[in-house]
C-alpha cells in the first residue's frame, strides 16, 4: 500500500537524519584536520559499506553503473564531491552559513523533482519547508560571518544532496550503495595527500572508524530505502532534522549548552516536520477511506 510505503520511507529517512546528525559530534571529538578526517572517513565508510553490501538486496552494482554510461560516472563523481564539499565548507565559512544554505535543500529538491519527475510539491510540504528554513535561521541568526568560497562549497554540497534525492527517486534500480562505496574511496583518495592520515592516534582511528560506519553503513542504506518511497521535497524536509539534532548530541556528550535561539529554532524545525507528517497522514487516510467506500 502507498500509505505503508510512505510511513516506512518517513521512518527510514528520519533514521538517516539521526545518523548523519552525529557528524557534528564526531568532528568535535576528533582533533584532526579536515583532509585527514575526510580521508579516513572515506576509507572506513567504504569498508563498512563493503561489509553490508552482501546483506542488502542491491545486486549487480558495477554492471548497473556501466549500463548508465557517463551518467553513472558523473553520479559517482558528484557524490564524492558532496562528501568533500561539506567538511571543507566548514573550514571556509561559518557553521551558521552552512546550516542556512543546507536548509534550502527541500526547495532545491522540490524544484529539481518537479522538473525531472513531474512531481509537483504539495502545499503542506512547501509550507513546512519554509517553516523549517525559518527555524534554522532562528537557530543560527541572520548575521553569520562567512566567506564566499565556503558558502559556494556549502551550496555545492546542498545541490549534490538534492540531486541524489531526485536520482534515487527517478531510478529505483540505481546501485546507490555501490555508488557510495566508490564515492567513498574516491573522496579518500583525493583527500589523502592533503592531510596527515598516518599521524592519527589509535583513539582517533577508533572514532574515525565509528564516524565512517555511522555515516555510510547505517545512514546511507536508511536514506536510500526511504528516499525511494518519498517525493524529493519530503526527503529533504525530514533531512532538515539534522540541524536541531546536531547540537543536541554535542550537549549530551560534552555538555555544551545550546543557546536559546538554538532551542527555539529546533522546536520550529521539529514542529514543521511533525505538522507536515500529520497533514500527510490525514490525507493518506482520507484517500484510503475514499477507496474503501462503496
Amino acid at each position: 500500500m502507498k500509505s505503508a510505503g510512505h510511513r516506512l520511507g518517513f521512518l527510514a529517512v528520519t533514521g538517516s537524519a539521526i545518523a548523519w546528525s552525529l557528524g557534528g559530534l564526531f568532528t568535535r571529538l576528533i582533533p584532526v584536520d579536515s583532509w585527514t578526517l575526510l580521508a579516513w572517513r572515506g576509507v572506513f565508510g567504504a569498508a563498512g559499506l563493503g561489509l553490508i553490501m552482501p546483506l542488502l538486496p542491491e545486486r549487480g552494482g558495477l554492471s548497473a553503473l556501466r549500463a548508465m554510461g557517463w551518467i553513472g560516472v558523473l553520479f559517482v563523481v558528484q557524490a564524492a564531491a558532496g562528501m568533500i564539499f561539506y567538511l571543507t565548507a566548514l573550514r571556509h565559512t561559518s557553521v551558521a552559513n552552512v546550516a542556512v544554505i543546507y536548509a534550502t535543500a527541500p526547495f532545491l529538491a522540490g524544484a529539481i523533482g518537479w522538473w525531472i519527475l513531474g512531481e509537483r510539491p504539495s502545499a503542506s510540504a512547501l509550507a513546512a519547508s519554509a517553516l523549517a528554513l525559518s527555524g534554522v535561521v532562528v537557530m543560527v541568526g541572520f548575521g553569520g560571518a562567512g566567506g564566499w568560497l565556503g558558502d559556494a562549497l556549502a551550496f555545492g554540497m546542498t545541490l549534490t544532496m538534492a540531486v541524489t534525492m531526485v536520482v534515487v527517486r527517478r531510478y529505483p534500480g540505481i546501485p546507490i550503495i555501490f555508488t557510495a562505496f566508490l564515492a567513498s574511496l574516491l573522496s579518500a583518495a583525493f583527500s589523502w595527500p592533503f592531510g596527515a592520515p598516518l599521524a592519527a592516534s589509535p583513539r582517533e582511528l577508533v572514532l574515525l572508524a565509528a564516524f565512517g560506519v555511522v555515516n555510510f553503513a547505517i545512514g546511507l542504506p536508511l536514506f536510500t530505502f526511504g528516499a525511494r518511497r518519498l517525493p524529493p521535497i519530503e526527503t529533504a524536509l525530514i533531512g532538515a532534522l539534522d540541524a536541531p539534532l546536531a547540537p543536541l548530541w554535542v550537549w549530551l556528550a560534552v555538555r555544551e549548552t545550546p543557546s536559546r535561539s538554538t532551542l527555539v529554532g529546533g522546536v520550529i524545525v521539529f514542529g514543521a516536520v511533525a505538522a507536515h507528517m500529520i497533514a500527510t497522514e490525514t490525507r493518506l487516510r482520507a484517500a484510503a477511506a475514499g477507496r474503501e467506500a462503496p
